[in-house]
């Protein structure tokens, strides 16, 4: 925390959702109560993409020295109460298991790529793999999964020029599905490769 105190205007930014269901120690919590701004949003934690729905914490010995402000008028009062469900002890544990089940998706999809020789980056502490094939474009990748192997993937390009040449699969699925997904790209990239 030293180096919070020193550089106030560091930042430490988390990515994903597996690390953020980890407890923080006491002893760092207490230090950062200091000096620490907390922003977050379900928008990963709980699969809120797009509502904008999120928490901002502020220790009181900082709150005179924020100026605060709202870029828009709200969320709506479902996604609110959704929010608010989410932090209830029942409504964490749940999330908690969700994220589990999507994460062990992920372990399935990442486990039966690797036995294919892929290289597979991400799905460690976000729901989503990332698929590098070295020499291909993205687009024909995807195109090559869609065609053969029926699978709605999302092709790299689009997250701009270092996504080229990978494709992005979600492990939001059903297990079954999960399952089914495996077995074709078995068949299909086998001779991709």
């Amino acid at each position: 925390m030293e180096h919070a105190k020193k550089h106030p205007h560091a930042k430490l930014i988390r990515l994903g959702i597996a690390e953020t269901t980890q407890p923080i120690p006491q002893l760092i919590t207490s230090a950062m109560a200091q000096v620490a701004i907390e922003v977050s949003s379900f928008s990963k934690l709980a699969g809120f993409s797009g509502t904008r729905l999120g928490w901002t914490v502020i220790p009181e010995e900082l709150l005179n020295k924020c100026i605060l402000s709202t870029c828009f008028n709200g969320a709506s009062n479902i996604a609110q109460a959704g929010g608010l469900s989410c932090l209830s002890r029942k409504g964490y544990q749940d999330l908690k298991n969700t994220i589990e089940y999507y994460m062990e998706n992920a372990k399935i999809l990442t486990d039966t790529l690797k036995s294919l020789n892929s290289n597979v980056q991400e799905g460690k502490n976000a729901p989503y793999l990332g698929v590098h094939f070295a020499g291909s474009k993205s687009w024909d990748v995807f195109t090559h999964i869609l065609e053969n192997a029926h699978i709605l993937t999302v092709p790299g390009r689009g997250f701009g020029p270092g996504g080229e040449e990978h494709v992005r699969i979600s492990s939001f699925p059903s297990r079954e599905s999960i399952l089914e997904a495996c077995a074709r790209l078995k068949n299909v990239l086998q001779d991709h490769q």
